[in-house]
């Protein structure tokens, strides 16, 4: 299915929701760019990390930031990060990264200078942005919004499966961490991780990636066909 229309769409939620692999099928199947807008997050946290910055100096995340050049590039089909001229996307996928980058995204200062980079990135549209923000402050006026979910368990056996080899953590251990990000997300003062009000909620739980991406290729479809929908 390729869409005519050119529609931005979000798709929130927490992790191990299946965001990234519905993201990136959603995106094929209508000929979108896809935008992994939490590798940026973690982009901040690799500098931040690299350069010995605490998660809550906001001066010194301040000054980084400025001096910051993070851009995607497609590669044999892959979207690729890079910080400069260094491909780090291969650096990102660790437990220690994905809490470093929960702790920056927390400081006005970060998600400042990643708004900006992010909605000059959705000028275009034909764009699916996957993150956990992405329908209530980056694009409030995207035309389709989605908010994936699934049981913490469920998702801690998805993120263990991902991380095999790459982590010596035990999934109890994995779903701990779940627990943790999801509490500092969802209760963080700046951008909390929710729902927007005009999102499509889908609990992933019980679904097979084929019946939860169908789910959503009927969103798109109906709003292709009446863009009022969801206001």
């Amino acid at each position: 299915m390729k869409s005519e229309q050119d529609l931005l769409i979000t798709i929130d939620g927490p992790a191990g929701a299946g965001k990234t692999t519905l993201s990136k099928i959603l995106a094929e199947r209508l000929g979108y760019r896809y935008i992994d807008t939490g590798a940026l997050y973690r982009g901040v946290a690799f500098e931040a990390i690299h350069h010995g910055i605490a998660s809550d100096d906001d001066q010194a995340l301040k000054e980084m930031c400025s001096r910051l050049s993070l851009r995607f590039e497609l590669m044999d089909k892959q979207l690729r990060l890079y910080s400069g001229e260094k491909d780090i996307t291969d650096l990102l996928r660790t437990p220690e990264m994905a809490m470093k980058a929960s702790a920056v995204s927390a400081r006005p200062v970060v998600r400042s200078f990643l708004l900006d980079l992010q909605r000059e990135i959705g000028l275009e549209k034909r764009v699916v942005f996957e993150g956990r923000d992405m329908g209530t402050v980056v694009f409030p006026e995207a035309e389709v919004k989605f908010f994936l979910d699934a049981s913490p368990h469920i998702r801690a056996i998805r993120r263990f499966k991902e991380m095999k080899g790459a982590s010596s953590q035990t999934l109890e251990e994995v779903e701990r961490d779940i627990i943790q990000r999801d509490r500092n997300d969802s209760t963080r003062a700046v951008a909390p991780l929710k729902a927007a009000d005009d999102a499509v909620r889908i609990d992933t739980t019980e679904l097979t990636l084929d019946e939860a991406i169908e789910k959503m290729l009927k969103v798109v479809e109906k709003n292709a066909r009446n863009p009022k929908l969801n206001e």
